[in-house]
């Protein structure tokens, strides 16, 4: 049992085989080496700022670290189980390709503030790749809202009927839910850059003269973090940002089944290209919508990566322990998982072809107009819950006709009220009772259009 050079010389032996595969990270932090690399890179000019290490030492370890970065992305890199850890196999191969001077990286320095930082710099680059993908998927649904922004449907509560609205507005709805994930994403960000750990040591500091104010600055910090403990012992940005991807998961999820619903053959209120469909290995007829299926699935896997680091960290004292190597799999399968959603959903929409008629059709049932029926009589100066309950004993008479408000005769709206004139009909028209919802953020055209407007300006800040 080889004893692992970064802390041999305490034991006398190895770890046990089944104990060192146990423990091994290397598996899957291996891909934080370009951020491990960058940050290893910037600690060695700053020793050799601070006359530590010479200059010409920082120059040797900056120059080996771009050969092993070289290796590692050529596929000639060999990666150690051994080594436990993706900063230890990085280290190695260094020493090896430098000499001795490899060996002088690591000064005041820990793996607990080198891992602290690595994540936060690969989270802050996933996070900006994001926020892109999220970007393109408002834009694309902006494109499909004004493209139908005059087209009428159902409105739902309760998934039920209830008033009219446009394919539009309904679209637009969800590219400000993902406004708000963008937001979100964009504060996480925010405050993983505001402090680098950098320079934290194990959790104390160390007794070299460091300028973490000088590492901070190269590596895109806006200054250290304030206390050597926390530096090492946060990870409320991996939290943080995994909350936001987790809700932006849910938004999916929701947009998601509203998809499978409109393209049934119950709604039929859209089509989906046949590349974001599959078919069944029996029945020749189907179509189904896997994709978003797959969509509300993964979102439970993301709620899972979200627990895991919530329930990881809720009893850990401070300041590093081994429990915080569990952070990084789940994390980088929520920013995964995310990425494969945001990369799929975007293209499905985009092609997704809309069918109008049917709307219109099914927003022409259910009485859906009724509450502007109501209010017509409101207007012409029926209190409002009088002018409900007329409404609602007409509904319930027509259901039993089985017809619809526009089908009766003016002759037949006045044996309810006399303030009913010729032009009730107008007033519960489905397009006129979209146009004529005027308050602001409504089903009108022109909100549609201001909505869609006002995102993008948002997008573009």
């Amino acid at each position: 049992m080889s004893i692992n050079q970064s802390w041999g010389g305490r034991f006398a032996e190895g770890p046990r085989e089944a104990v060192a595969a146990y423990t091994d990270s290397q598996t899957y932090d291996r891909a934080l080496y370009a951020q491990d690399i960058r940050g290893s890179q910037a600690h060695a000019r700053m020793l050799g700022r601070q006359g530590v290490i010479t200059p010409d030492e920082a120059e040797q370890i900056v120059n080996g670290l771009d050969a092993v970065k070289q290796e590692i992305e050529s596929g000639a890199f060999v990666w150690k189980p051994a080594l436990e850890d993706v900063h230890m196999n990085i280290e190695a191969r260094l020493t090896e390709i430098i000499g001795d001077v490899g060996k002088k990286l690591h000064t005041g320095r820990s793996r607990n503030d080198q891992v602290a930082l690595d994540i936060r710099l690969n989270l802050r680059e996933a996070s900006l790749h994001l926020q892109g993908q999220i970007k393109e998927l408002i834009l694309t649904i902006c494109d499909q809202a004004e493209k139908s922004s005059s087209y009428v449907m159902p409105g739902y509560t309760h998934l039920q009927r209830a008033q009219p609205v446009t394919f539009g507005h309904q679209l637009m709805a969800y590219a400000w839910m993902l406004l708000r994930d963008l937001g979100r994403m964009q504060d996480a960000t925010a405050r993983m850059d505001a402090e680098c750990p950098l320079g934290s040591g194990a959790l104390a500091g160390t007794t070299y003269p460091l300028d973490r104010f000088y590492t901070a600055q190269e590596l895109g910090f806006a200054a250290p973090c304030g206390n050597s403990i926390d530096g090492v012992s946060d990870r409320d940005f991996c939290i943080e940002l995994t909350s936001a991807m987790a809700t932006c998961m849910m938004h999916l999820s929701r947009l998601s089944e509203e998809i499978i619903l409109w393209c049934s053959w119950e709604f039929k209120f859209i089509e989906l290209d046949d590349a974001f469909t599959t078919g069944s290995s029996i029945m020749p007829q189907k179509k189904n919508p896997d994709v978003t299926e797959l969509i509300r699935g993964k979102t439970g896997r993301v709620y899972g990566d979200l627990n895991t680091l919530l329930v990881m960290m809720k009893g850990l004292p401070l300041a590093y322990d081994k429990d915080m190597q569990e952070d990084k799999e789940a994390v980088f399968d929520a920013v995964d998982t995310l990425e494969l959603c945001l990369k799929t959903i975007t293209p499905m929409l985009a092609t997704m072809t809309p069918l109008p008629a049917n709307m219109r059709r099914a927003a022409a049932k259910g009485f859906i107009n009724a509450t502007d029926c109501a209010d017509y009589l409101t207007k012409k100066g029926m209190p409002f819950r009088d002018a409900y309950k007329c409404t609602g004993t007409m509904v319930g008479a027509c259901i039993r006709a089985d017809k619809t408000l526009e089908e009766l005769t003016l002759d037949e709206f006045k044996q309810y009220s006399d303030l009913f004139e010729a032009d009730i009909y107008d007033a519960i028209d489905l397009t006129h009772c979209c146009e004529g919802r005027t308050s602001y953020g409504g089903p009108t055209q022109a909100s549609v259009l201001k909505q869609i407007a006002d995102v993008k300006s948002k997008i573009n800040c």
